[in-house]
C-alpha cells in the first residue's frame, strides 16, 4: 500500500518538473525574443523638432497665392526656391487653390485652409527678417495676410502676431523682424521693411 502512494507521488512530481521545465522553456523564449527586438532603421528619419514656427495664412478657399520668405542671421534665405537651409524649412508651400485636392480613405476631397509655415530648428543669434510675396493675384482688393511668429521652447510663448495687407502680384512686404540673442531669447521686433526677393532671384541665377 506504501509502494503505491510513493508511486502516486512520483507520478505528481513528473507531472511538476514538467510543469516547471514548460514554463521555464516559455519564459527563456519571451526573454530571448525580447532581447531581439531592435529599434526601427531611424536612417531617413526627419527631426521634427523646431524652437521657432512661423504660420503665414488667408482666407479659406481664396485663389491667391502668398509665399513666404525667410532670411536668418546667416544670411540663408527660406522660399519657394530653396525649402531648406539646414537650419530653416518651408514645412508648406500654399498656392492658393492650385493643387488643394488631397485624397482621405479613398476620397479625393478639397483642402480649403490657405498656410504656408516655415519651422526654425536652432536658433542662431542674430536678426530674422518675415516677408510676404503676392505672387499670383485674381482680384484688384487687397488681400488681408496674418502672420504669427511663436517661440516654442521652454513653452510656447507669442513673438508677434500682425495682419498685411497685399495689393497685387509682385507686392512685396515685411510682416516683422525679430532678434535672437546669445541665449537663444526674443529681444526685440520691427517691422522696417527689408526687401528679400531681388536677392532671392539673384542667388537662384
Amino acid at each position: 500500500m506504501r509502494h503505491s502512494i510513493y508511486q502516486e507521488n512520483d507520478g505528481q512530481d513528473a507531472f511538476t518538473d514538467l510543469l516547471f521545465n514548460a514554463l521555464l522553456g516559455f519564459s527563456f523564449m519571451f526573454v530571448a525574443a525580447f532581447a531581439l527586438i531592435r529599434d526601427p532603421d531611424n536612417s531617413g528619419k526627419i527631426d521634427s523638432k523646431a524652437e521657432i514656427l512661423i504660420t503665414v495664412r488667408w482666407a479659406d478657399r481664396h485663389p491667391d497665392d502668398v509665399d513666404t520668405l525667410v532670411e536668418g542671421p546667416d544670411g540663408n534665405l527660406v522660399w519657394y526656391h530653396n525649402r531648406d537651409s539646414g537650419l530653416m524649412h518651408l514645412d508648406r508651400d500654399d498656392r492658393g487653390l492650385f493643387a488643394d485636392r488631397v485624397v482621405l480613405d479613398g476620397v479625393e476631397v478639397s483642402n480649403p485652409i490657405n498656410q504656408e509655415t516655415v519651422s526654425v530648428r536652432a536658433l542662431q543669434a542674430g536678426e530674422y527678417v518675415v516677408n510676404l510675396l503676392h505672387y499670383q493675384s485674381n482680384y484688384s482688393a487687397p488681400l488681408p495676410v496674418t502672420v504669427k511668429v511663436e517661440k516654442l521652447n521652454p513653452t510656447v510663448s507669442l513673438v508677434f502676431y500682425g495682419t498685411r495687407e497685399l495689393k497685387g502680384v509682385g507686392d512685396e512686404q515685411t510682416a516683422v523682424r525679430f532678434t535672437v540673442n546669445a541665449e537663444g531669447e526674443v529681444v526685440g521686433t520691427n517691422e522696417l521693411p527689408k526687401a528679400l526677393l531681388t536677392r532671392a532671384l539673384g542667388g537662384k541665377s
